[in-house]
């Protein structure tokens, strides 16, 4: 699944690419993509001759905003979106087609199916499933220490499933977590709420500066993960620990072991991360 720094690299392109468009029609293909507003119609009536004013983001979320409405729309494991021309042919994992005035369409593709639009009025969308209840920002001034810490206290869960939680902090998932786990000296079985000021701090350090570079090369190409123009990103080789199970730790040369924590592949390096 795209996380923060992928998604993010996604809303940049696209922000070059459909900025200022207007919409002319609507044309669903796999109508449970499209969770709000119901019937279909309504979705792809009210987006005619809306124009795509900015493309926002909040957490893995990407946030259309147009004349009157925000799409709120998500990737999950597979959605992908690009622009072509409207002669170009599709194929059949292509779901939804935004055709502009222009001819040119924003196409949105996703094999599994799993992705999601909602459609609400301007201003809405803060307010309402599925962005209402989301945590801070990672690269905001909204993720302080202080908060994450008061979080942290209250739970008894092991800290990698707290730090996949996305009411605690959003668009951090699996890649990111255990790089930002790696790079503190933190052990993911470690329970939340044992971990020192010293170590929080760290952490929140940790989860900033590796969201950070990660933004920076335009994120980890892992499974089929493109941006918008078909551009990889570049931050998987970078990458300490994940997807490196056996190889030598980059910091103390000990082999990396694969754990499966709260049902997630976890990557760890068992010297620099001892469970304490």
């Amino acid at each position: 699944m795209p996380e923060l720094p992928e998604v993010e690299t996604v809303r940049r392109t696209l922000e070059q690419l459909v900025l200022g468009k207007e919409i002319k029609e609507v044309s669903v293909f796999w109508p449970k993509i499209i969770k709000a507003p119901e019937p279909i119609e309504q979705f792809q009536d009210a987006l005619k001759g809306q124009t795509i004013q900015a493309i926002g983001r909040r957490g893995k979320f990407l946030i259309f905003t147009l004349d009157e409405y925000s799409m709120v729309s998500h990737l999950r494991m597979e959605g992908k979106y690009g622009v072509h021309q409207k002669e170009e042919p599709y194929d059949k994992h292509t779901h939804v087609i935004f055709t502009f005035t222009d001819d040119s369409e924003l196409r949105y593709r996703d094999v599994r199916k799993f992705g999601t639009m909602h459609l609400f009025a301007k201003g809405e969308e803060l307010e309402r499933l599925p962005l209402l209840h989301l945590g801070p920002e990672p690269l905001s001034v909204d993720f302080t220490v202080e908060g994450l810490r008061a979080k942290l206290a209250r739970t008894n869960r092991k800290i990698k499933p707290v730090l996949l939680d996305q009411t605690v902090v959003v668009g951090i998932g699996n890649i990111y977590v255990d790089e930002s786990l790696f790079r503190s000296g933190i052990h993911p079985e470690r329970i939340a709420s044992s971990l020192s000021l010293e170590e929080i701090e760290k952490l929140h350090a940790e989860i900033i500066a590796t969201l950070g570079e990660a933004v920076e090369k335009g994120g980890s190409t892992i499974r089929s993960y493109v941006n918008s123009q078909g551009q990889i990103g570049m931050f998987q080789l970078e990458l300490n620990v994940y997807g490196r199970k056996g190889e030598s730790c980059k910091t103390c040369g000990t082999p990396l072991e694969k754990l499966v924590v709260a049902g997630r592949g976890t990557h760890i390096c068992p010297v620099c991360q001892p469970l304490i």
